[in-house]
């Protein structure tokens, strides 16, 4: 082995490359187990870093540094999340937050029918919010949706929402 060869081996690898290092290894391992169950500081990459490189404090500061330069999120278990910032999960533990305190629910559409309905712009919320309070019309509606021109109504059971309508909405004509 050559001294330019030997040098090159020896030296610390840089910040940049340590990150790239370690992104590639939270990226393995959550291929390997679906998710990260190993790393969750500096210290947990030295064993690998170490395997390449001479143990060091240089080496070991230039992985702290690393670390700290990707600004890993955690889970709640305090293990590294890899492909998410900071900010991507302090936004999806907002969104949970306010899903739990108002107790938001998911409803798949597809098995709905819609019925449009052509409204002036005048009346348009105010009509919708009727409806959507209604003792008559609530448990017929999944949801109403605000168009350019009219309201779209979501229902599981069209024909009796239609019948529905017929009788208060177009009663008189």
């Amino acid at each position: 082995m050559d001294e330019q060869t030997d040098s090159r081996i020896r030296r610390s690898p840089s910040r940049v490359e340590c990150e790239k290092m370690i992104k590639r290894i939270l990226r393995t391992e959550v291929l390997e187990k679906g998710r990260n169950t190993q790393f969750r500081n500096a210290m947990d990459f030295m064993n690998y870093f170490e395997s390449l490189y001479p143990a060091s404090p240089g080496l070991t500061k230039q992985v702290q540094r690393a670390v700290r330069s990707l600004d890993i999120p955690k889970d709640e278990r305090g293990f590294f999340i890899i492909d998410k910032t900071g900010a991507q999960m302090a936004e999806e533990n907002e969104i949970r937050a306010l899903g739990e305190k108002y107790h938001v629910d998911a409803t798949d559409l597809n098995g709905c029918e819609t019925i449009f309905l052509t409204v002036p712009e005048a009346c348009r919320k105010y009509l919708a919010n009727l409806l959507l309070t209604s003792i008559t019309f609530s448990d017929k509606l999944v949801t109403i949706v605000e168009t350019g021109n009219g309201l779209i109504l979501y229902t599981r059971n069209r024909e009796r929402l239609m019948i529905l309508l017929q009788n208060v909405l177009f009663k008189d004509r």
